[in-house]
C-alpha cells in the first residue's frame, strides 16, 4: 500500500488535507486520511479509525451506531486538529452484499454476530494495519484513540505508534439497535454501558 494521491479538503468539520491510499492509481475504492490543516504532528494526535459503514455513514440507518460516531469524532477531531483514518472493509470487513444478507437473518431474530456467521463469514473481519501504515507514513507515533473497541486498541500493542489514552465515542442506543449495541458490548468487549 502506498499514498497515491492528495488534496486540501474544506469540510464543515474544519480544512483538512485529504490523502488516498492503496495498492495502485486504478485504486477504485482507497482508504481515506483526513488531517486536519492545524494538525501538530509532534504531539500526540487526536485519532478516529473509523471502517466504512456505507449504511450508517451515508444513509443515516437507525441500525447501528456508525453514523452518529463518525459525526461526533469529526467534532473531536476539529477541536483538538486530529485525524480521521477511514477504511474501506464495509460490513465488519464482509461487505455491502453480504452486510445485508445478515441484515436479513438480524430480521429473523439473530444478533449481528450470529448473522454474520450464518452467511458463513467471522463476527469481524477487520484488520488495522492499514492504519499503522498509514500513521507511520505520516510521522504520527503517539495518539489519543477514539473508540470504544479493545481491538483498535490491541492493534497498537506490537507497533511503535504509543496510544496515550482511548477516547469514549458513546452514543445513545436508539429503537432499533438497542441489541446492536449490546452485542457489540457483551460478546465483543466494546467499552459501553449498556443494559
Amino acid at each position: 500500500m502506498k499514498r497515491l494521491e492528495k488534496s486540501l479538503l474544506p469540510s464543515s468539520y474544519g480544512n483538512f488535507e485529504m490523502m488516498a491510499y492503496g495498492d495502485a492509481y486504478s485504486e477504485q475504492m482507497p482508504h481515506i486520511a483526513l488531517l486536519h490543516k492545524n494538525c501538530d504532528k509532534t504531539q500526540p494526535v487526536y485519532i478516529r479509525i473509523h471502517s466504512e459503514c456505507i449504511t450508517g455513514d451515508l444513509f443515516g440507518s437507525k441500525r447501528c451506531d456508525c453514523g452518529e460516531q463518525l459525526r461526533e469524532s469529526f467534532k473531536i477531531l476539529e477541536e483538538h486538529n486530529g485525524l480521521l483514518i477511514y477504511l474501506r472493509q464495509e460490513g465488519r470487513g464482509i461487505g455491502l452484499i453480504n452486510k445485508m444478507k445478515a441484515y436479513n437473518h438480524q430480521d429473523e431474530g439473530l444478533d449481528t454476530i450470529e448473522a454474520n456467521l450464518q452467511v458463513g463469514r467471522k463476527a469481524d473481519e477487520r484488520t488495522y494495519d492499514m492504519a499503522e501504515y498509514i500513521l507511520n507514513d505520516l510521522g504520527i507515533s503517539s495518539i489519543h484513540l477514539i473508540t470504544n473497541n479493545p481491538l483498535k486498541l490491541n492493534a497498537f500493542n506490537h507497533t511503535d505508534i504509543k496510544v496515550i489514552n482511548r477516547v469514549p465515542i458513546i452514543i445513545d442506543p436508539n429503537e432499533v439497535n438497542h441489541g446492536y449495541l449490546k452485542t457489540k458490548q457483551d460478546y465483543m468487549g466494546h467499552f459501553l454501558s449498556m443494559q
